[in-house]
Protein backbone atom coordinates (compact mmCIF):
# COMPACT_ATOMS: atom_id res chain seq x y z
CA UNK A 1 0.00 0.00 0.00
CA UNK A 2 1.63 3.06 -0.40
CA UNK A 3 -0.24 6.64 -0.17
CA UNK A 4 0.63 10.58 -0.30
CA UNK A 5 -0.22 13.03 2.47
CA UNK A 6 0.40 16.07 4.25
CA UNK A 7 1.17 16.56 8.36
CA UNK A 8 -2.30 17.78 9.16
CA UNK A 9 -3.70 14.15 7.58
CA UNK A 10 -1.57 11.89 10.16
CA UNK A 11 -4.76 11.36 12.25
CA UNK A 12 -6.43 9.29 9.28
CA UNK A 13 -3.26 7.87 7.90
CA UNK A 14 -2.92 6.32 11.04
CA UNK A 15 -6.54 4.87 10.74
CA UNK A 16 -5.78 3.57 6.98
CA UNK A 17 -2.47 1.83 8.21
CA UNK A 18 -3.90 -0.06 11.19
CA UNK A 19 -7.22 -1.13 9.09
CA UNK A 20 -4.46 -2.58 6.53
CA UNK A 21 -3.99 -5.38 9.57
CA UNK A 22 -0.47 -5.11 9.66
CA UNK A 23 1.85 -7.09 11.82
CA UNK A 24 2.44 -6.03 15.24
CA UNK A 25 6.29 -5.66 15.27
CA UNK A 26 6.31 -2.70 12.74
CA UNK A 27 9.41 -1.40 11.42
CA UNK A 28 9.46 2.62 10.66
CA UNK A 29 12.24 3.53 7.91
CA UNK A 30 12.86 7.70 6.88
CA UNK A 31 15.12 10.26 7.25
CA UNK A 32 15.67 12.10 10.35
CA UNK A 33 12.73 14.53 10.73
CA UNK A 34 10.30 12.64 8.26
CA UNK A 35 7.03 12.12 11.03
CA UNK A 36 8.18 8.84 11.79
CA UNK A 37 7.76 9.21 15.87
CA UNK A 38 4.63 11.77 15.08
CA UNK A 39 2.53 9.07 12.85
CA UNK A 40 3.55 6.41 15.85
CA UNK A 41 2.17 8.94 18.42
CA UNK A 42 -1.13 8.98 16.36
CA UNK A 43 -0.65 5.43 15.90
CA UNK A 44 -0.97 5.08 19.40
CA UNK A 45 -3.89 7.38 20.08
CA UNK A 46 -5.83 5.44 17.77
CA UNK A 47 -5.08 1.83 19.50
CA UNK A 48 -6.44 3.72 22.57
CA UNK A 49 -3.48 4.91 24.18
CA UNK A 50 -4.63 8.29 26.24
CA UNK A 51 -0.61 9.41 27.98
CA UNK A 52 1.34 11.45 26.19
CA UNK A 53 3.52 9.82 23.81
CA UNK A 54 7.15 10.72 22.86
CA UNK A 55 10.70 9.57 20.96
CA UNK A 56 12.60 7.06 23.69
CA UNK A 57 15.83 8.01 21.91
CA UNK A 58 17.48 8.46 25.00
CA UNK A 59 15.87 5.62 26.90
CA UNK A 60 15.82 3.14 23.78
CA UNK A 61 12.25 1.98 24.70
CA UNK A 62 8.74 4.06 25.91
CA UNK A 63 6.10 1.16 27.23
CA UNK A 64 2.54 2.95 26.41
CA UNK A 65 -1.01 1.24 27.88
CA UNK A 66 -3.92 1.04 25.55
CA UNK A 67 -7.33 1.48 26.89
CA UNK A 68 -8.13 -1.96 25.69
CA UNK A 69 -5.09 -3.43 28.35
CA UNK A 70 -2.86 -3.80 25.55
CA UNK A 71 0.94 -2.44 25.90
CA UNK A 72 2.86 -1.17 22.94
CA UNK A 73 6.59 -0.55 22.75
CA UNK A 74 7.94 1.62 20.92
CA UNK A 75 11.71 1.67 20.17
CA UNK A 76 14.67 4.17 18.99
CA UNK A 77 17.55 2.17 18.19
CA UNK A 78 19.73 5.60 16.76
CA UNK A 79 21.64 5.21 19.34
CA UNK A 80 22.44 1.75 19.68
CA UNK A 81 26.34 0.86 18.79
CA UNK A 82 25.51 -2.77 18.28
CA UNK A 83 22.87 -5.30 18.26
CA UNK A 84 24.22 -6.55 21.75
CA UNK A 85 23.15 -3.05 23.12
CA UNK A 86 19.75 -4.50 22.23
CA UNK A 87 19.83 -8.01 23.37
CA UNK A 88 21.62 -6.74 27.08
CA UNK A 89 18.80 -4.31 27.46
CA UNK A 90 15.97 -7.33 27.05
CA UNK A 91 14.73 -6.45 23.07
CA UNK A 92 13.83 -9.81 22.56
CA UNK A 93 11.57 -10.41 25.31
CA UNK A 94 9.34 -7.22 23.64
CA UNK A 95 9.62 -8.61 20.62
CA UNK A 96 8.27 -11.84 20.97
CA UNK A 97 5.50 -10.56 24.11
CA UNK A 98 3.02 -10.49 21.16
CA UNK A 99 2.48 -7.17 21.72
CA UNK A 100 2.51 -3.94 19.39
CA UNK A 101 6.38 -3.27 18.84
CA UNK A 102 6.73 0.38 16.62
CA UNK A 103 10.73 0.23 16.11
CA UNK A 104 13.09 3.67 14.44
CA UNK A 105 16.23 3.06 12.86
CA UNK A 106 15.68 -0.95 12.84
CA UNK A 107 18.24 -1.44 10.68
CA UNK A 108 20.44 -1.14 13.82
CA UNK A 109 19.27 -4.42 14.76
CA UNK A 110 18.57 -6.29 11.62
CA UNK A 111 19.42 -9.80 12.95
CA UNK A 112 17.08 -9.37 16.19
CA UNK A 113 13.55 -8.76 14.03
CA UNK A 114 11.37 -11.37 14.00
CA UNK A 115 10.46 -13.10 10.65
CA UNK A 116 6.98 -11.11 10.59
CA UNK A 117 6.84 -7.67 10.56
CA UNK A 118 5.66 -4.87 8.85
CA UNK A 119 8.02 -2.20 7.31
CA UNK A 120 6.53 1.18 7.29
CA UNK A 121 9.05 3.49 4.53
CA UNK A 122 8.16 7.43 4.88
CA UNK A 123 9.55 10.21 2.23
CA UNK A 124 9.45 13.45 1.93
CA UNK A 125 8.29 15.22 -1.32
CA UNK A 126 8.09 18.26 -2.73
CA UNK A 127 5.95 21.16 -0.83
CA UNK A 128 6.31 18.55 2.69
CA UNK A 129 4.01 16.11 1.29
CA UNK A 130 4.70 13.32 2.55
CA UNK A 131 4.77 9.39 0.94
CA UNK A 132 4.39 6.99 2.78
CA UNK A 133 4.64 2.67 1.87
CA UNK A 134 3.56 -0.60 4.05
CA UNK A 135 5.24 -3.57 3.17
Amino acid sequence: MTITFSIDQLDQVAKVLLEQNPNKILLFNGEMGVGKTTLIKKICENLGVNEPTSSPTFSLVNEYYTTNNQYIYHFDCYRLKSEIEALDMGIDEYLYSGNWCFIEWAEKITNLIPENHSIITIQVLENGIRKLTLV
